[in-house]
């Protein structure tokens, strides 16, 4: 029986009447041909000890240099487009194109290690295949009519990938290996090979897809949930077509694939209606190593890409020596991501011819393997054989490019831009705060009361929960100034006011569509049907667009989505919702590296809204703390504003400020919990329909008090009660609403004020050794002109709170107590 006749009948059929060919769909990837030297030995596998012609016939399309996984797939069409494509010959492969590439891509590093001995590039040889592989996922793309690519990957080859895909021109990275212009980068930028770049990619059929490679750190993986949030961003911007428009393809390393868990959060976000993007393309650099780590010691299963089969998606092992193989891959790949909306995954295996960056002696832990790579020839070599092709003519012309770009570099004078920024973003600011950039949000009487109305309808038939629309019901009494304005009122009504306005709302968080403490009820369900119907999508024909979604239980993945997200959307409102604010720790990583320093180190902007409640209130420790000692620690050169609105005026005015205005930068919003619905932080109607946010809201006094307490928070309007309940008028209140950047100006006029006060007094739930203590005393130092500046606060401690109710109350009123000077 030939290949060809057993193609000739349906795949279905053969499902059900031909077991040799399904042991092999199911089990031949395990005795492929996938390690170039021969490391990752066969599977002794029983169900394929099988012989004749079709069992030799399965072998050859299932146990060669391609390794297909899919029979896990429960969709038969899927396994059956799978079948139909690894059991028939697929096009001819272009074989100069690939040569031309591999030539290129060798050439470049050998290059590079002689004229940079020493420098750090995390060199490609070994696994030069991976050009030819983007070009032909790139070019099927092209042909579907794709005119973006995203990509993501780490260092490994990332410069190789920058000139020879993304289509940067040599000499201006080897102008970073020159270093020109140091003065420039003082104090910030970032090395080489994490930097962004832009640029296009010429495809084998001549058309030109722009290709954005996304700026990443060092935290190998964390860059891919930003790519996802990017990619959908600029898919919603193209319309309906976005997804066949804009493809995103994810490198990964085989180590940092198996054991860095926000890849397994990435992949649980691709099929989820809040964050999908019609698939993506996964490729593996595979080199069989991580740093100075085999796969003994870093991957519990055979390979790395284990962890996809979490997913219905197909996974493609494939020998990184057979680039025939591996342009058929990739062409497959991407022909199936077309076909199903689906993501799919490449492992593409290879080796690391070098230490982990060139500075490294790899013989030192891998000797053995390391004597194996000495003796291997080069890709291009052992491919330029395999065709019958001399290479040497492109051997000689690529050296001579490179001779001409390094002459280049050494003349350019000004470090170069490997990016250009979309012209969405010309409207925007960043450096440093200018009081220029303030503007007024307040929003119109009849505005609101529209906005309420609006909020509290809903279809006919609709059968609202009872509870819910009691709340319903009070809100409309708020929107008509009929009663005071809660948090979450106030919040519907910055959302429903910007979207009038044009601009467009997305927030996403675990459980945010009802919210944690039952506070938002932005999608109402249907008590009978359970359909849901969200307000805030149905104010007017022509109001901007609304995504008001529930995340997965993921704080890394879902942050740096909604990051990456907002930086191709600067101007809609971008949030993300911790469930309690001290879970917002989950994703320190994407909080450090990219909220925090993206514009210091890359000069990218970013206008991300973190909300995180924040408060305690005798619920233990992992649930009264959001950390806000750690955000004010990273907090330099106005990178960021961090902010805690004591009412909900402030709230409303707070948000609509990070909309409206030109100046984009993260904001950080510790969010109420007790004081969502508490009379002392809901605003008048008036509050709404005029002023603006006020970063310090001074004490109401006048100025004669000799002690001045400041605060920010819930901690504010327990001391205000108690000063109240007290009678004790020598003590003024002072909220400071906006923690970073520093309200010098607001401040110092409020202290001025208090001339008579002897003393001022930071206050705060926190210990000492947590929370604003450590940033605002000095600050408050500077502003007091010698006069005395304390603190209160809880104790220094591990961890920042109490597990006891009961020692809590008692912590309580001793900080009520002391703060107010009580004897």
């Amino acid at each position: 029986m030939t290949r060809g006749d057993v193609v000739a009948e349906s795949a279905a059929s053969r499902e059900v009447e031909e077991p040799v060919w399904d042991s092999f769909r199911r089990w031949g990837y395990l005795q492929a041909n996938l390690d170039p030297l021969g490391d990752l030995e066969p599977v002794a596998m029983p169900e394929l000890e099988l012989v004749g012609a079709e069992a030799d016939a399965a072998r050859r399309v299932y146990c060669g240099t391609i390794g297909a996984e899919f029979m896990h797939i429960p969709d038969h069409a899927r396994r059956r487009w799978v079948e139909e494509r690894m059991e028939s010959d697929g096009p001819e492969p272009d074989r100069g194109r690939i040569l031309d590439l591999l030539v290129r891509a060798e050439v470049f590093e050998q290059v590079l290690q002689t004229r940079y001995l020493g420098t750090k590039r995390y060199s490609l040889e070994g696994e030069a295949a991976l050009l030819p592989l983007l070009d032909s996922i790139l070019s099927a793309a092209a042909e579907r009519g794709a005119t973006k690519g995203m990509l993501a990957m780490s260092h490994r080859g990332r410069l190789n990938v920058m000139v020879h895909i993304v289509g940067r021109a040599a000499a201006e990275v080897l102008a970073r290996f020159e270093d020109v212009d140091p003065r420039s980068t003082m104090g910030g930028g970032d090395v080489k090979y994490h930097i962004g770049a832009t640029g296009e990619f010429h495809a084998a059929n001549g058309a030109e897809i722009s290709i954005h490679l996304v700026s990443n750190p060092s935290h190998l993986e964390a860059v891919d949930p930003v790519l996802m949030g990017r990619t959908r961003a600029k898919q919603m911007r193209r319309g309906p077509s976005g997804r066949k428009q804009v493809v995103a393809i994810a490198l990964h390393g085989d180590a940092a694939f198996a054991g860095q868990g926000i890849c397994a959060e990435t992949l649980n976000l691709a099929c989820l209606p809040g964050f999908t993007i019609g698939g993506s393309v996964h490729i593996l650099v595979n080199n069989l190593i991580g740093f100075t780590t085999g796969p003994r010691d870093s991957v519990s299963s055979r390979f790395a890409s284990d962890l996809g089969k979490r997913l219905a998606v197909p996974i493609f092992h494939v020998n990184a020596e057979d680039p025939d193989r591996v342009v058929r891959v990739g062409r497959m790949a991407l022909d199936y991501r077309y076909a199903f909306d689906s993501s799919v995954i490449i492992d593409l295996i290879g080796y690391r011819r070098h230490g982990h960056s060139e500075v490294d002696d790899p013989t030192i832990t891998q000797p053995l393997r390391y004597r194996k790579i000495e003796a291997h020839p080069p890709m291009w070599q052992i491919y330029a054989e395999k065709i019958g092709a001399d290479a040497e003519p492109i051997v000689r012309r690529v050296r001579a490019e490179l001779d001409a770009a390094q002459k280049e570099a050494q003349e350019i004078e000004k470090r170069p831009a490997l990016r250009r920024l979309p012209r969405y973003w010309s409207g925007f600011l960043g450096g440093r705060y200018e009081a220029s950039y303030e503007v007024d949000t307040a929003a119109p009487a009849e505005t609101i009361a529209a906005i309420g109305e609006s909020l509290v309808s809903y279809p006919n038939g609709f059968h609202i929960h009872p509870k819910v629309k009691k709340l319903l019901e009070q809100r409309l009494e708020m929107a008509q100034g009929k009663r005071p304005i809660d948090f979450g009122t106030a919040e519907a009504l910055a959302f429903g006011s910007l979207l009038l306005q044009g601009v467009p709302v997305r927030l996403s968080g675990q459980d945010s569509r009802r919210g944690t403490f039952n506070q938002r009820h932005a999608a109402l369900i249907d008590t009978e049907t359970e359909e849901e119907f969200v307000p805030l999508e149905h104010l007017a024909p022509d109001q901007a667009w609304c995504e008001i979604y529930n995340s997965p239980l993921s704080e890394a993945a879902v942050l740096g989505y909604e990051y990456g997200f907002s930086r191709d959307f600067p101007e809609a409102l971008v949030c993300w919702e911790a469930q309690f604010g001290d879970f917002a720790n989950g994703a320190q990583i994407i909080i450090d590296q990219f909220i925090a320093a993206s514009e210091d180190k890359w000069n990218l902007l970013s206008g991300i809204v973190l909300l995180l409640p924040h408060g305690y209130e005798g619920q233990g420790p992992e649930h009264s703390s959001a950390r806000m000692e750690r955000f004010l620690e990273l907090a330099a050169r106005d990178n960021m504003q961090i902010c805690q609105p004591s009412t909900a005026a402030q709230y409303f005015h707070l948000l609509r400020r990070q909309a409206i205005r030109v100046w984009r930068k993260p904001l950080v919003v510790f969010t109420p919990k007790s004081m969502l619905r508490h009379p002392a932080a809901s605003s008048e109607l008036g509050d709404f329909t005029s002023g603006r946010f006020r970063a310090v809201l001074p004490d109401r006094g006048d100025g004669s008090a000799r002690r001045v307490l400041l605060a920010t928070g819930k901690i504010g309007h327990e001391l205000e009660a108690e000063r109240k309940r007290r009678q004790i008028g020598s003590t003024a209140m002072v909220f400071v609403d906006q923690l970073y950047p520093f309200p010098e100006a607001e401040l110092a006029a409020e202290m001025d004020r208090h001339r008579n006060a002897r003393e001022f007094v930071w206050v705060q739930e926190e210990p000492g050794n947590m929370g604003a203590r450590a940033f605002m005393v000095p600050q408050l130092e500077r502003l007091a002109r010698g006069r005395v500046v304390l603190s209160v606060n809880r104790s220094e401690s591990a961890s920042p709170s109490t597990g006891s109710a009961k020692a809590h109350d008692m912590e309580q009123k001793t900080l009520l107590t002391l703060a107010l000077g009580i004897p």
